[in-house]
């Protein structure tokens, strides 16, 4: 039975495992108050609507001029 001439080093066999720990992208919804994109069964983080029901109460950015 043949052996290893030499050691694989810690990248290299990372990058071999490192195919395996992909992630996964999820699907993006459209808000129903203001159609920005965000996460399914979350709070909107533009607008703080859920399901049409004021949630959070976002605060306005001051816009630098």
């Amino acid at each position: 039975m043949p052996n290893p001439k030499r050691r694989h080093s810690n990248s290299r066999t990372g990058k071999r495992r490192g195919g395996h720990r992909k992630v996964k992208v999820s699907s993006l919804n459209v808000c129903s108050n203001c159609g920005s994109l965000k996460m399914p069964h979350t709070v909107c983080d533009v607008c703080g609507y859920y399901k049409g029901v004021p949630v959070l109460k976002i605060k306005e950015k001051n816009k630098k001029e």
